[in-house]
């Protein structure tokens, strides 16, 4: 097995030497660089698997280098070091590509973390479209064209360490495309934590998301790990993350900006090595709008923003969905196999699932109930005549907010024109006032 090669790229003699003990004490080998005209060269005469660069060089910036391994070295992992408190320069290269990031003053723990999981790497793997299931996992299927572009963005994610916020409708999957953008990287083998952060009731969070020292507060009778230190070297998914009350958003926001955490009843934080993924069926830049949530937190997570297609959106994947589930029902159940018939199918067609995948399975779990000979037919299926609209999708928020606001502008200007006679506006607007 040959030794990895790492290339610095630092105009600072100490940080430089620093970067290369800590390398050569991990068995590894590096080279150096100092100016940007220097590692474009040194990248084209010899192979590295990965590169370390500073941000602030003489003659550019590490971004230079990280758009140029982009294009040129896909396959490279770069990560970039950055003064202490430049967040902005941090998310602007995990934009365009960098794996991950380290603050000055360098903590060597979490550098030799950050090496460790870059070198770990797997080359490019796509996902299939009908995979197996493993254990009984779901796992994405169809093979549209919205769900082609979905699993090679999980496959071109996997490889980074950037912050994802995955934006869908409820019963689309956004756990499972989290789960999955996990899986292609190279934490795929450390624990995958989800938590829905509505379902924590708002007395207990801290405590859950950081943990507590026994004695801490009434009912402390243990030491406690959190959901941190639970998903310590993988990724903590934060499913509903625009639920999270306005106090827990600031502790969330220093825990990642620092990459450290502080139990309750301990003095000193602690480091910590997570991957922060999250998602909500609401429109997170609304919640900002609104106040519900912090602007400086959304930027944080939203380094990146992957979008889950409807399944209106991509119902050529029905089919193979529908036998998919099929199968799982039946199996779960000892029942005899179930078959949608194209009937059925062309049923389904129709039908626009405002819940999404989660409704098709719903439906076909009820329809396997109350059909006979195992065959699911339209009537079988009993689809709602009526559809209901899914209020929750950021198109049906945003119309609800503008008729709002227009309905509160009409008011205004009624109660102006009669200068604030209730009684006179509610006239003019044809409302009665009660």
């Amino acid at each position: 097995m040959s030794i990895k090669n790492v290339l610095v790229i630092d105009d600072e003699p100490d940080i430089c030497e620093l970067l290369e003990i800590t390398l050569a004490r991990m068995g590894l080998e590096s080279r150096s660089a100092q100016t940007v005209a220097d590692a474009l060269q040194t990248l084209n005469a010899a192979q590295f698997d990965l590169c370390l660069t500073d941000m602030r060089l003489p003659d550019g910036d590490g971004l230079e280098i990280v758009k140029y391994i982009q294009q040129k070295f896909p396959q490279i992992p770069v990560a970039v070091i950055t003064a202490h408190g430049n967040v902005e320069a941090a998310v602007q290269a995990l934009k365009n590509g960098a794996f991950d990031f380290v603050s000055k003053p360098i903590d060597l723990q979490l550098l030799r973390g950050l090496i460790e999981s870059a070198l770990n790497l797997k080359p490019d793997q796509s996902i299939p479209a009908e995979a197996a299931p493993q254990n009984d996992q779901p796992v994405l299927l169809g093979d549209s064209a919205a769900m082609q572009k979905l699993r090679k963005m999980i496959t071109k994610l996997g490889r980074s360490q950037a912050p994802v916020f995955i934006q869908g409708e409820s019963g689309t999957g956004k756990e499972l495309v989290a789960r999955e953008i996990h899986n292609a990287g190279p934490r795929a083998d450390k624990p995958f934590i989800a938590v829905n952060c509505g379902a924590i009731p708002g007395e207990l969070m801290e405590s859950e998301f950081f943990g507590h020292t026994k004695g801490s507060f009434t009912g402390a009778i243990t030491d406690k790990a959190g959901l941190f230190a639970a998903a310590e070297g993988g990724t903590l998914f934060l499913d509903e993350v625009a639920d999270l009350p306005l106090n827990m958003q600031v502790k969330l926001l220093r825990a990642i900006q620092e990459r450290a955490i502080r139990p309750i009843g301990e003095q000193h934080e602690h480091p910590v090595d997570v991957r922060i993924l999250s998602a909500s069926h609401k429109n997170l830049m609304n919640e900002v709008s609104n106040g519900r949530f912090r602007q400086d937190l959304f930027y944080r997570l939203n380094v990146i923003e992957l979008k889950v297609p409807p399944l209106r959106k991509r119902k050529e994947d029905l089919e193979v969905l529908a036998a998919h589930f099929l199968r799982r029902i039946t199996a779960q159940w000892n029942m005899p196999a179930a078959i949608l018939t194209v009937e059925g199918l062309e049923k389904l067609k129709t039908y626009d699932f405002p819940g999404n995948v989660r409704e098709l399975e719903n439906i076909l779990e009820r329809a396997c109930t109350l059909s006979e000979k195992g065959l699911i037919d339209a009537a079988a299926l009993e689809l709602p005549e009526s559809q209901p609209q899914n209020v929750e999708t950021p198109d049906s928020a945003i119309l609800v907010e503008d008729l709002a606001n227009r309905e509160k502008t009409a008011i205004i200007k009624a109660l102006e024109e009669t200068r604030w006679n209730k009684t006179a506006a509610a006239r003019l607007l044809g409302m009665t006032l009660r």
